[in-house]
């Protein structure tokens, strides 16, 4: 077997992202782009590099070694949008490019790809090199190269691929193209990349020719694309502390979102390891229902209607396709697709070598009871804003019946296990929350419902989980019933209002949670050796969203001295363009697929009550 060479892949967080609301490319801070998956988040990668440094394909710019001794690559977005600016200086000179994908709105979705870069010098003069190689379907389906003029076409046997170059282009040998020029101060060339099906004709295939930009047409795109960011986000309504940061997770967030449906994947990326060189490894490119009351609360609470809305919609659409029994999955395809078939890509040496490459996700199969909590929490945040439908609350009346009859049940709860079916004392505290957000909606909206049964099947879930998920001895919730084993999921207890946040048994589960789990700011979600069984049998790194639910559970206890320094901490964790990847390794390295919304999610929550806090105004 070929050793892997480590040294060919860039840190996970040296990358950023760009997008056009129907997928992201993951640009390095070495001008390459090593990940974008056509023409949706969920598709084949046509650059993938970032799982296979020799195979996957990417889509390089760079000055050339010969000319820049001590070179230095920075990143950073134009202000207040997406729109990304990688920066290389040099003793000879200042070099930029500027990368961004026009925005594809929800009627122009038969609308191809266009990802746009433009190269220039600011200072001095510097020789470039760029070199184009796609490699389609994960780097399995071959393909044929037929340069042209202006540019050069792809073809494999699904998708025809456009590239469209200023400059002269020279074949590469590999199956892609390459170019060297060297510009001098104020001067600009242009690439764009036009991906779509296999009925699109790549803007002039049939004529022979691509049209390359010019400074003209080149601006007017790039101009549309700036006012399109920063229109959008001035509906922000947040104006606390941390804003910046808050700003730049809403950016993330839109970037991550599907404008046909309204769904949001939970990272654009596929089996980025949670250990290096471990098997948790996993394919995060569809939507999980967990984490809709985190999303619906952090859109509608920075002044995002519009986006609550659409995903709103995405979420009535699901309960309205219940299996049949009533049930839900646990995650499902962008645009509500039920099979998400996981396999791997064994002729993908993974990450840095951390295989294997996993596509699709098999947890979609699993019974996850805390999943009806996070639905019902969110149903209760968006009726507050919008009344929700006689005919959607049919639906949940059937949801709730099927788990008033099922929830003594083991389940593989919030962590996905693939060890076995536990008691989790989460899920049995979402299952409170479903019943309690429920009556707390038919109250308020006067609709029929069996308000007795459910009160007293919410009673009974309370008792339960607090004689069973109480460990007398470790004087601290635990993670399943009658263990000694802390889960830094307990912190939701509080977020969620099962337990008051100056509640005797909260506050010593905080201080456990801080003593076993949390090394500096960094929460760790359990110990994998002494909490059920994972099924996978590696460690893993921090787990970001545990760190921001500490943060907020210390807030509302009004600890806000420790819960301000953590949260201050786990700021500077961010990448360098403000982006978060699911977890932290213990030297500060992202671990896990890349930028995560869970992460950001929490982080706007905890920034925007640790601000109430320190304002005077959070409720406990």
């Amino acid at each position: 077997m070929a050793t892997t060479n480590a040294s060919a892949y860039l840190p996970i967080e040296d990358y950023a992202i760009i997008g056009d609301l129907h997928t992201v490319a993951l640009v390095g801070v070495n001008g390459s782009i090593d990940w974008c998956c056509v023409p949706r988040f969920d598709s084949p990668s046509v650059f993938g590099a970032l799982l296979d440094a020799k195979k996957g394909g990417y889509f390089r710019i760079s000055p050339s070694e010969e000319c820049c001794n001590g070179l230095r690559g920075r990143q950073m977005y134009f202000p207040e949008t997406n729109i990304l600016i990688t920066r290389f200086l040099a003793a000879d000179g200042v070099g930029e490019i500027v990368d961004f994908m026009p925005i594809k709105e929800k009627d122009e979705s038969s609308h191809p790809l266009r990802l746009i870069r433009m190269v220039t010098v600011v200072r001095g003069s510097l020789a470039f090199n760029m070199h184009c190689l796609p490699a389609f379907n994960y780097a399995r389906d071959e393909h044929t190269k037929h340069i042209l003029d202006h540019g050069a076409i792809f073809r494999s046997k699904d998708f025809s691929f456009g590239f469209s170059s200023s400059v002269p282009l020279q074949d590469d040998d590999e199956g892609g193209v390459k170019a060297a020029f060297t510009l001098q101060e104020k001067q600009q060339v242009y690439f764009m990349c036009t991906c779509a099906d296999e009925t699109c004709t790549c803007g002039g295939e049939q004529d022979g020719d691509l049209t390359p930009l010019n400074a003209e047409s080149y601006q007017e795109i790039f101009q549309d694309t700036m006012d399109y960011w920063q229109h959008w986000l001035a509906k922000c309504t947040y104006q606390g502390r941390w804003r910046e940061m808050v700003q730049r997770s809403a950016l993330a967030l839109k970037l991550l979102t599907y404008a046909p449906s309204g769904a949001i994947v939970a990272a654009p990326t596929t089996s980025l390891p949670e250990t290096m060189g471990g098997t948790r490894n996993w394919d995060y490119r569809f939507t999980w229902m967990r984490d809709a009351g985190f999303t619906l609360y952090g859109l509608l609470t920075l002044g995002f209607d519009d986006e609550a809305q659409a995903f709103m919609g995405w979420l009535d659409d699901r309960c309205h396709e219940l299996n049949d029994d009533g049930t839900l999955q646990p995650m499902y395809g962008i645009t509500g697709e039920w099979e998400l078939k996981e396999y791997t890509l064994d002729h993908l040496e993974g990450y840095k070598g951390s295989a294997p490459v996993r596509i699709g996700n098999g947890a979609y199969t699993q019974n996850q009871l805390d999943i009806y909590g996070e639905l019902m929490d969110s149903i209760y945040i968006f009726n507050k804003h919008q009344d929700i439908s006689y005919d959607l609350w049919k639906n949940l009346r059937r949801l709730l019946n099927w788990l008033d009859a099922h929830w003594l049940e083991p389940d593989e709860g919030i962590w996905e296990v693939r060890g076995g079916a536990r008691h989790f004392v989460h899920s049995r505290v979402m299952s409170w929350v479903a019943f309690d957000r429920a009556i707390r909606i038919a109250r308020h909206r006067g609709l029929p419902a069996p308000l007795d049964d459910w009160i007293h099947t919410s009673s009974a879930i309370y008792d339960q989980v607090m004689e069973g998920g109480w460990n007398e001895k470790m004087q601290s919730f635990v993670q399943y019933y009658h263990s000694d084993v802390i889960d830094a999921s307990s912190l939701l207890m509080v977020l969620m209002r099962f337990c008051g946040p100056t509640d005797p048994q909260i506050l010593q589960t905080i201080d456990r949670i801080l003593q076993e789990l949390t090394s500096d700011s960094l929460v760790f979600r359990y110990d994998p050796k002494h909490a059920a069984s994972d099924g996978l049998g590696s460690v893993e790194g921090s787990f970001s969203p545990c760190s921001f639910w500490l943060v907020e559970a210390l807030a509302r206890a009004g600890r806000l001295t420790e819960a301000r320094l953590i949260l201050e901490k786990m700021l500077s964790y961010a990448n360098h363009v403000g982006l978060y990847a699911e977890e932290i390794g213990p030297t500060g390295e992202s671990l896990g697929n890349f930028p995560q919304a869970f992460t950001h999610l929490a982080l706007i929550s905890a920034c925007y009550n640790m601000d109430r806090a320190l304002n005077g105004t959070l409720l406990s």
